[in-house]
């Protein structure tokens, strides 16, 4: 008997696919750290975007929409990185001293966990980064570039106060940079690596130091 027979309605074609839940931003966001731990495990060389794929839990023609190729996920993997290693831009409003917003900058508060995160992060750049040229572009281009344009644009800022010597906000930027880095990441010639507290404790003395022959007298 024919549905119209019987008074049914003839089935409705259903959409095919799970409902969207997140937003392209969020689901973006999702994947970066998601993948970030297969990167971490396997190293930049051994992932593959079906792997990813899989350990994300995404179809991969969503995975491609969203980062057309492995270049493209890896980054929005080094832009997310930068946050974990230089906190800027500042909360609008924010008025801290400079020793105190520097400090907060450059996460010197950061607990164990979080910094064993961004250390594995860097470990995995310096490994790979002979073999793929590409990780030294991305670096530059997402990570070290826009960190020291950041910090620089924050120090002009400090200097139009009256905080900072009218010293060139580029090289400001770039001698910190060094400074501090060089305290949270590497090893001192001839000592074992830091502990987070002796690292922060000698990056505080650092910027100490720097403000020193930065700031000006009033500071």
């Amino acid at each position: 008997m024919k549905s119209s027979e019987t008074g049914k309605k003839p089935p409705q074609n259903r959409a095919r696919g799970r409902p969207k839940t997140r937003s392209d931003a969020a689901e973006r966001l999702r994947i970066v750290h998601s993948a970030r731990d297969l990167f971490l495990d396997v190293g930049y060389g051994g992932t593959t975007m079906d792997a990813v794929a899989a350990r994300c839990g995404v179809s991969k023609r969503t995975l491609y929409q969203l980062f057309p190729a492995k270049t493209d996920l890896f980054r929005a993997m080094v832009a997310d990185h930068r946050r974990s290693m230089l906190a800027l831009p500042r909360p609008p409003g924010e008025d801290l001293p400079p020793l105190e917003a520097l400090g907060a900058i450059f996460r010197l508060d950061i607990d164990e966990i979080d910094n064993r995160d961004r250390l594995a992060f860097i470990k995995l750049v310096l490994a790979d980064s002979d073999r793929f040229s590409e990780i030294g572009e991305l670096i530059e281009q997402e990570g070290a570039e826009p960190a020291r344009r950041l910090l620089e644009d924050w120090l002009a800022g400090q200097q139009a106060k009256g905080r900072l010597r009218a010293l060139p906000a580029a090289a400001l930027a770039r001698m910190l940079m060094d400074m501090i880095f060089s305290v949270l990441i590497k090893r001192i010639p001839g000592d074992q690596l830091l502990t987070v507290e002796d690292r922060a404790r000698h990056a505080r003395l650092s910027l100490e130091v720097f403000l020193e022959g930065a700031a000006t007298k009033a500071d």
